[in-house]
């Protein structure tokens, strides 16, 4: 069974991180909701109030395939300001793990220049942040092991690619077919 963590700060958008993890779970794969906030409670960006699984310092990542950042304000910016939470992003990525972005979120990978010569996209207005990236305007933009997307609307086709990435293409479908999702 493949293993991801999402992180969640106050103020992420909740659609965006509860569509990946609601998806990711049907598909089988075992996903953590892992708090940077020192406590397993977050609100999200319209007052909703979420546990999470565990918090950042308490969470072994070894067998964590793919990370993955939901956007929304501020929770964008909390998720960048967190040291331990970039610091693993960083070595994540230079491991060769999967990372994932939505909305606001990709622009805390282009600050830590892992965008660097990828196809990239984001939420409208932050691709100043996405330094070195190839911007694109596709719901989804996968590229080796970076995927990111646009924002709330996207957040269907944007778990369906992660899916896709770690169960099969086949899973991916079937999950969009059971869900009435036209892809």
């Amino acid at each position: 069974m493949s293993k991801a963590c999402i992180f969640l700060a106050d103020g992420f958008e909740e659609i965006e991180g509860l569509t990946v993890v609601d998806i990711l779970r049907r598909a089988g794969v075992e996903i953590h909701m892992v708090s940077i906030t020192g406590e397993t409670k977050v609100t999200g960006s319209h007052g909703i109030e979420i546990k999470c699984d565990t918090c950042i310092g308490q969470e072994n990542f070894s067998e964590t395939e793919l990370f993955v950042l939901p956007g929304g304000m501020p929770g964008t910016k909390n998720l960048g300001a967190c040291k331990a939470l970039t610091e693993l992003l960083t070595a994540s990525f230079e491991a060769g793990k999967k990372l994932a972005a939505i909305c606001a979120a990709p622009s805390v990978l282009g600050d830590l220049g892992i965008l660097k010569g990828k196809k990239a996209c984001c939420y409208p207005g932050f691709e100043e942040h996405l330094t070195g990236a190839q911007v694109v305007f596709d719901q989804v933009a996968q590229d080796g092991n970076v995927t990111t997307s646009r924002g709330m609307g996207t957040a269907i086709p944007f778990a369906l690619s992660l899916v896709s990435q770690l169960v099969s293409e086949e899973k991916a479908q079937e999950l969009a077919q059971s869900i009435i999702f036209k892809v």
